[in-house]
């Protein structure tokens, strides 16, 4: 097949994706809503005229009901905004949209089984009170953060874990090829996104060989490939092959409110001993096989040791959630320490939707509040809430060097738009933002300080930080650090800086399209 030919192929794959996320996400669920809200007035005008006082007095009422309660919510600032403004310009309609996201209709059963799971599984967790001890005493900012994953999800901090970056997903791609191959127990993956071609061609070849010599495999997959890229009856063609699968809360047209709640995590385990996570999904794409918006650039980490058993223990939460009887059998899956001592500690973490827990944000504040020289930041997105603005403003204005790599050819104008209607005001505290010249950045790391960083799932957006199942690795003083700084500065050549004058410069009609898109991304 023709490079042309497989370009216009995937980029078909990728409007039809677009659309259906349109479709059957929340975006779908409120544009129908607000149709409906003119389609029903219209007819109370038409045949209650006699009414109208009273249906206008009952909706302002309503109205004035449903913003106080928003008012008092225990909500962001953001997010209340968000909502006072449609509750109002919709008066109805905008009340009805907010009750029923609010009552949690259709995902009520999997939080109950989450918050379940989690409580049962947090006892699996390696014992680390000795370490914890050492360091409330060596290094009381890194003791602080590890107690608040612990508490947040039972996330536990670790050491004899060693850690590997890849700058780009073609070569972790090949390694995740060469640790498959080893593979003699289990292999666990877990994708937001799987795509026939070569990249998911390759890697099915080899799970197929593995099951047929005795190895467990598990796959996971979230539901939204079942409207864009894969056929509904996947599972059932990989079952034949002996592979078991599962999609992930697959999705349900407007029967419930479960359509931004999807797994955006990228974990694949193989043998308790080798984890990796990071960017690139099981597309190509994402391996710079077949190119759509430019040279995609995106970073994976893999680690071998003790921190191993939190990838595993995730996976194995959400994998379950969908079942009623759970067996978890954990000392089939457990890690083992690798027989030397590795340099640092590691803080695998999870990020749920389905509670009040924001950790994949958290910890990037927390990096932010307590950077002593700089930040650098590559995320493809840059939708941000008050807190994660203020957080950046904060640190530049208080002398950190803070560096923002974005894309310079985007996968969504639109969401672009909206993401670049903050670059105004970062600039003017001090942030420095850059766009990747080459292509697509979708990255999403944290570095500072030559001591600290994260490598994950989470983008700098609304879906990520509140409506998704994510996922991360944060290091400090581990042997990948100085790959990823290595890695910003290459990147950092490639790209080029934002500046006011070619902010004056964007397109006027996407300019305000992404202002006006920022009142309302919490919805989105």
């Amino acid at each position: 097949m023709s490079t042309n030919k497989s370009n216009e192929i995937l980029l078909l794959k990728k409007s039809k994706r677009g659309i259906l996320r349109i479709i059957f996400g929340r975006t779908g669920i409120v544009v129908i809503l607000l149709l409906t809200q003119i389609l029903v007035l219209m007819r109370i005008f038409k045949f209650l005229k006699g009414l109208i006082p009273f249906t206008v007095g009952t909706l302002l009422a309503f109205t004035i009901i449903m913003v106080l309660y928003v008012i008092n919510s225990e909500h962001n600032t953001n997010v209340k905004l968000s909502w006072i403004t449609m509750i109002m310009l919709f008066p109805g309609f905008g009340g009805m949209l907010y009750i029923f996201i609010q009552t949690d209709i259709g995902h009520r059963t999997i939080k109950k089984r989450i918050k379940k799971i989690v409580e049962e599984t947090q006892k699996e967790f390696m014992d680390q009170e000795d370490l914890m001890k050492r360091l409330e005493k060596e290094n009381k900012g890194l003791y602080n953060l590890a107690t608040y994953t612990g508490k947040s999800g039972g996330y536990p901090i670790y050491e004899n874990t060693s850690t590997k970056y890849f700058p780009l997903g073609e070569d972790a791609f090949k390694e995740m090829l060469i640790q498959l191959k080893k593979a003699e127990k289990f292999i666990f993956m877990e994708y937001f996104i799987v795509d026939e071609g070569y990249m998911w061609g390759q890697i099915l070849k080899i799970l197929s060989d593995k099951v047929k010599n005795g190895v467990e495999v598990r796959f996971m997959y979230d539901g939204t490939n079942e409207f864009a890229l894969l056929p509904h009856n996947y599972p059932d063609k990989l079952r034949k092959l002996g592979i078991q699968c599962k999609v992930f809360s697959p999705i349900r047209p407007f029967l419930s409110t479960h359509y931004n709640y999807r797994d955006h995590r990228k974990i694949l385990v193989i043998d308790g001993q080798v984890a990796f996570t990071g960017g690139i999904n099981l597309a190509d794409e994402y391996i710079n096989e077949i190119e759509v918006y430019g040279h995609w650039k995106d970073t994976v980490v893999m680690i071998q040791g003790q921190a191993v058993e939190s990838f595993t223990i995730m996976f194995l939460q959400l994998w379950n959630a969908s079942e009623e009887n759970r067996t978890y059998m954990m000392d089939l899956y457990k890690s083992k320490a690798l027989d030397k001592k590795e340099k640092g500690y590691v803080i695998p973490y999870g990020d749920s939707p389905l509670d009040n827990d924001k950790v994949g944000q958290m910890i990037y504040m927390d990096i932010l509040n307590r950077a002593e020289d700089y930040v650098y930041i590559m995320t493809p997105y840059l939708i941000l809430d008050g807190e994660m603005v203020t957080s950046l403003q904060f640190a530049a204005r208080r002398g950190i060097d803070v560096k923002i790599i974005m894309p310079h050819i985007p996968d969504k104008k639109f969401v672009f738009a909206q993401s670049r209607s903050h670059y105004k005001e970062l600039i003017d505290s001090g942030v420095e933002i850059y766009e990747y010249t080459p292509g697509f950045m979708h990255a999403k790391q944290f570095l500072s300080d030559d001591r600290k960083a994260v490598v994950g799932t989470v983008n700098l957006d609304y879906r990520s930080l509140y409506h998704h199942f994510e996922c991360g690795l944060y290091m400090e003083e581990t042997g990948a650090i100085a790959d990823i700084k290595l890695d910003f500065r290459k990147t950092l050549d490639q790209s080029q800086k934002v500046t006011l004058n070619d902010i004056k410069k964007y397109n006027i009609f996407m300019t305000l399209t992404g202002r006006i898109m920022r009142l309302f991304a919490p919805l989105l």
